[in-house]
């Protein structure tokens, strides 16, 4: 090849012959859909212990054995899995929440009686406008969220605004500015006011304004409101228009301080967070809030809010006004960047979205239009400016000061409480997403337990199946039908069921059978539930993938151990074993001085093949997925030699580990001109046959015991047996 040089010199040039490499491979991932007390709607999350699939799912729930689903999933997990769960949606879901007027000082209303946010994704793309129909809203659908309470306070007894004139205004004079036909933020109405006046303290002027620490407010009949009412220690603006006087609309100034208002207290100090079971003041909480860093850089006051999520009732935490998040030194400024976790955004609109694990935003509360009984202090005492949601530069934030929402109108998957029933078809769509292999990677299909009648258990287990098969990379975990199995004590009709629930399921080396029900505790209701044992059958596939390799059986004493397990719904004799391994059935016995095991390590697969036994296809599975990284990194690279010889040295070093580990007898690998040949090369393909005997699990001994004469060599009967 010629120099690519124009002129003399020196040129280094690297090639890579180390391209590709076959990864290790640990399939210990698991996914089940379920109907779940709490979390996001067909939206998979990982869980990798029980206490996590606790504080995102709930806890497992009594009715509609909804406590099934739930054990399987914990029973996989017991195994040192990592579980995939899908929440599935129901037609009766509702997510709680609360509009302006379930604030604590409003009236007692329900929010939307239909909204339902399904997860984060349908938040941004369907709830997030800032003119919904709720406030605030739960984090996930169901009965689990109601009567939680979100609090939030502002600075609204600290706005500094604009007034006319400050000719004759000192720091200390008494001021009392006249009203009429008025709604004055924190007056504890909504109606306007008639012929009242507020009285207050000059703090503060400026070349154009008036900073007054309002004291009290007094009506047209004398009435006055003393400093406990909920503006006590406002900051209050007064209008452009106001001037000098004593009629409506004006401000009359005193001289000196007045003496009325001495016993003045702090308004901020005095807020308190309205809840049923507890009295905790805000300045517990935090300090009070006022104009971010963000904000005063940009001109801009008053963005600063605190959000709290308490769980009043104890219902989540089990302890009564525990304070579940609190959420301190939010903007609200669309633009607000954390002075403390810089450059994290903290506009609490999509900051709560993205951090708060309980709650999501959705009406602008500054903005009253569609929302009730909105009381806000604004620039001026006017309606136009202020709104939360621009950016920093140059704006007075409107403020609301301190309220209390409580999300009502949470539903399960029925109108009553704690319904747990999902139908198939919302369950086949849950599941469903896992046909996408590219986005979730999963080695275990867990079926959980069957539907309310035998042919819908059969069609969500065909479902399953026919997934797997599309994957080509996992494994259906397959129960019984429970009224199959459950409280009947024949066992001959438990085997006649149990043949006649799997005879009709589709063959394939992707989906393994069992005959188990396991008795076991629920320490969440302090009971002992039957609970299929799909989950455990998968389980121990990932702990002999673990504890030995994947080619090795799961069954059996060494490795097939059933995990908390008490005893059986159905343990078949040896009998109807002979009848149910032959149909592709693994048993799941309790042996004496054993314990509960699986006895079986077949397939579903319906002919004789090698693909007929659980640790011939986990051992392919765990080749193919390995050498598949490597095949990757040979796209778009050129199909010659070097290529060839390049992947066979990445491939061969990987299969001669695994035939060292007892995973096959032997191997061949031909990549060549044999298959490269010129019509394949000219299609742009690449070709490698891989040829395996697999190793071969025992699932027969024999033990022949033969009886001699004293005198007789064992020599000579030896070759006779």
């Amino acid at each position: 090849m010629a120099t690519p040089q124009l002129s003399p010199g020196v040129l280094i040039r690297e090639v890579d012959l180390t391209v590709g490499r076959a990864e290790n491979v640990l399939d210990n991932i698991g996914a089940i859909a379920a109907p779940m007390a709490i979390g996001p709607i067909d939206y998979p999350i990982e869980v990798a212990t029980e206490q996590e699939l606790i504080n995102t799912f709930g806890k497992p729930i009594s009715t509609d054995s909804h406590y099934e689903y739930w054990m399987t999933a914990s029973s996989f997990l017991s195994y040192g899995g990592v579980l995939k769960v899908v929440r599935t949606d129901g037609s009766n879901l509702v997510t709680a929440n609360a509009k302006i007027s379930n604030a604590s000082t409003r009236a007692s209303g329900v929010g939307s009686s239909t909204l339902k946010i399904k997860n984060i994704d349908d938040y941004n793309l369907n709830h997030a406008d800032e003119v919904a129909d709720y406030a605030f809203a739960a984090k996930t659908p169901g009965t689990w969220a109601n009567d939680l309470k979100v609090a939030f306070i502002d600075s609204k007894a600290d706005q500094i605004l604009s007034v006319g004139s400050t000719v004759g205004v000192s720091v200390g004079s008494a001021v009392t500015y006249y009203y009429d036909n008025e709604v004055l933020a924190g007056s504890g109405t909504t109606e306007a006011l008639r012929g009242g006046r507020l009285e207050g303290i000059v703090t503060e002027i400026g070349t154009d304004t008036v900073s007054v620490k309002v004291v009290q407010r007094v009506s047209s009949a004398s009435t006055v409101y003393p400093v406990d009412y909920s503006e006590g220690d406002e900051v209050r603006s007064f209008p452009a228009t106001a001037s000098i006087g004593s009629t409506a609309g004006q401000i009359a100034i005193g001289v000196g301080t007045a003496a009325s208002v001495t016993a003045r207290q702090d308004w901020y100090d005095q807020q308190v967070i309205a809840l049923d079971n507890q009295i905790i003041y805000w300045s517990q909480i935090a300090p009070r809030p006022g104009t971010s860093v963000y904000a005063d850089e940009r001109g801009g006051r008053f963005d600063e809010m605190h959000v709290v999520v308490i769980d009043d009732y104890g219902t989540i935490s089990g302890v009564k006004a525990t304070v579940l998040e609190k959420h301190v030194g939010l903007s609200k400024a669309a633009d607000a960047v954390s002075a403390i976790n810089s450059p994290q955004k903290n506009y609490y609109h999509q900051y709560l979205a993205d951090f708060s694990n309980y709650i999501y935003v959705g009406d602008n509360v500054s903005d009253a239009s569609g929302l009730e009984d909105v009381v806000q202090t604004k620039v001026g005492l006017s309606t136009a400016d202020g709104l939360w949601g621009k950016d920093a530069q140059d704006v007075s934030f409107a403020a609301i000061g301190n309220y209390t929402y409580a999300l009502k109108g949470g539903k399960d998957y029925a109108d009553s409480s704690n319904q747990m029933q999902a139908s198939l078809g919302d369950l086949i769509t849950s599941y469903r997403l896992f046909r996408n292999d590219d986005e979730f990677a999963v080695d275990y299909l867990l079926m959980g337990p069957g539907m309310t009648n035998k042919y819908e258990s059969q069609a969500k287990a065909q479902e399953l199946i026919a997934i797997a098969e599309l994957r080509k990379d996992c494994i259906a975990c397959i129960s019984p039908h429970r009224a199959d199995v459950v409280d009947i004590t024949n066992s001959e009709t438990q085997t006649t069921n149990v043949l006649e629930f799997f005879n009709s399921l589709a063959s394939s080396s992707y989906a393994v059978f069992d005959t188990g029900y396991k008795y076991m505790y629920d320490r969440f209701n302090n009971r002992f539930r039957y609970v299929p044992c799909n989950g455990d059958v998968a389980g121990l596939c990932v702990r002999t993938s673990i504890e030995a390799y994947p080619w090795f059986s799961p069954a059996g004493q060494q490795r097939g151990v059933i995990n908390n397990a008490v005893k059986l719904a159905y343990n078949p004799t040896k009998a109807q074993r002979d009848r149910l391994y032959p149909k592709r059935i693994n048993s799941i016995v309790n042996t004496p001085g054993t314990g509960i095991i699986l006895f079986g390590d077949k397939t579903a697969l319906g002919y004789a093949s090698a693909f007929d036994r659980i640790n011939v296809r986990r051992l392919f599975l765990t080749v193919e997925q390995a050498l598949k990284g490597a095949a990757d990194a040979q796209l778009f690279e050129l199909n010659d030699e070097i290529t060839r010889a390049n992947f066979i040295n990445i491939v061969e070093p990987y299969l001669r580990d695994v035939q060292a580990k007892r995973g096959v007898y032997g191997f061949l690998v031909v990549c060549d001109e044999t298959n490269n040949t010129p019509d394949i090369i000219d299609n742009n393909e690449f070709r490698a046959d891989i040829f395996l005997k697999p190793a071969k699990s025992i699932n027969y001994v024999t033990l022949t015991f033969v009886a001699t004469r004293t005198g007789v060599s064992f020599e000579e009967v030896a070759g006779r047996v």
